[in-house]
């Protein structure tokens, strides 16, 4: 992919699916052509940020930020993972996370780029993709609608980009989904912009190779971005969301962050008991019993004779001169008596 075709903007198709699935939009005007340059515009949820009227109220800013932004949230969620289920329940805790750092998220250049990026990391945990086999199957709640049988080419589609590796599979949703520049994909993966250029092209070329009815061989970069964000976008609004209102979401997070103190507290609390029990169990004047000495086993194989000791080996010539001693007096006796010499004496 050359420099100019990375710098040119992909068409945007005239379907009216093509910003709102995947982004969010205020008004009708307010939605501005996806383009491939790595300048990023000034979006509808930065204004909604900075309005004064917003700003000054924390709970109505983060309740616009969350009406605006959710369901696109969940849409990118469910093409990311394949899992209505998890995709939802990733989004709500990524707000919910949101409301809990709330002045880092409003102080935050692109706010919804930090719910997005907290988003994926939840939904994309390596322990969410162990054991497939026993996931619950995904069934609609009780206030959400079942998602209508897909046609054959979406449901191909789905299944070629879930087939993607994980980090193909991300940089190609941010930049042909949801139409973030080369150089926002990079920082939002947290990579150099060559690695997800190299990502992004891989990964057309792997669905241009499953897919063959997509038409991407051939095409340029900036035609391949935009056949791809029509599809996606198309393949997004063909689920429905529903996602819980704003005032449930904040109370959530206030719940989870009062859960989180009070486990804390508790955890410390018993470890100071247990501290405190062991110190008291033990008398202050208690010795411990003297350690008995340990004797060694004798070794079953056997082994070289040990060494005598030097005093043993220093009275060895003094013990043979007394047995010769001893034996030529016996033989002198003997010799005197007349007596057989016994086969000792001899």
């Amino acid at each position: 992919m050359s420099e100019h075709d990375r710098r040119q903007p992909p068409a945007t198709p005239d379907a009216p699916h093509d910003t709102t699935p995947l982004t969010a939009s205020v008004t009708a005007s307010a939605a501005t052509p996806v383009t491939d340059s790595d300048v990023p515009s000034e979006s509808s949820e930065k204004a909604l940020v900075d309005c004064p009227s917003v700003s000054s109220d924390p709970s109505a800013a983060f309740d616009a930020l969350y009406g605006a932004h959710a369901g696109p949230l969940v849409r990118q969620a469910l093409l990311l993972t394949g899992r209505a289920r998890l995709a939802r329940r990733a989004v709500e805790r990524a707000f919910q996370t949101a409301w809990q750092r709330w002045p880092e998220v409003v102080a935050d250049p692109d706010p919804v780029g930090w719910v997005r990026a907290a988003a994926y990391e939840y939904a994309l945990a390596p322990w969410r993709r162990l054991f497939p086999g026993l996931r619950p199957a995904e069934r609609p709640g009780p206030g959400t609608p079942a998602p209508p049988p897909a046609a054959p080419e979406d449901h191909a589609l789905l299944t070629a980009v879930l087939a993607l590796p994980v980090p193909y599979r991300r940089a190609l949703l941010l930049h042909d989904g949801v139409g973030l520049g080369l150089h926002e994909t990079a920082a939002e993966v947290e990579a150099s912009t060559p690695a997800a250029t190299g990502r992004l092209t891989h990964a057309r070329e792997c669905l241009a190779e499953r897919l063959p009815e997509l038409g991407l061989k051939g095409l340029p970069p900036d035609r391949q971005g935009a056949v791809l964000h029509a599809r996606l976008g198309a393949l997004a609004a063909l689920r429905p969301v529903v996602v819980p209102p704003a005032r449930e979401v904040r109370t959530g997070a206030e719940r989870r962050a009062r859960l989180t103190t009070r486990t804390g507290f508790g955890a410390a609390g018993l470890l100071a008991v247990a501290a405190l029990a062991v110190s008291l169990g033990t008398p202050d004047g208690y010795r411990p019993p003297p350690r008995r000495p340990a004797v060694a086993a004798p070794s079953a194989a056997p082994g070289p004779a040990a060494a005598p000791p030097a005093a043993q080996q220093a009275d060895r010539p003094r013990q043979q001169h007394h047995r010769k001693g001893g034996h030529l007096a016996r033989r002198h006796r003997a010799l005197l008596n007349g007596a057989r010499l016994t086969p000792d004496a001899r």
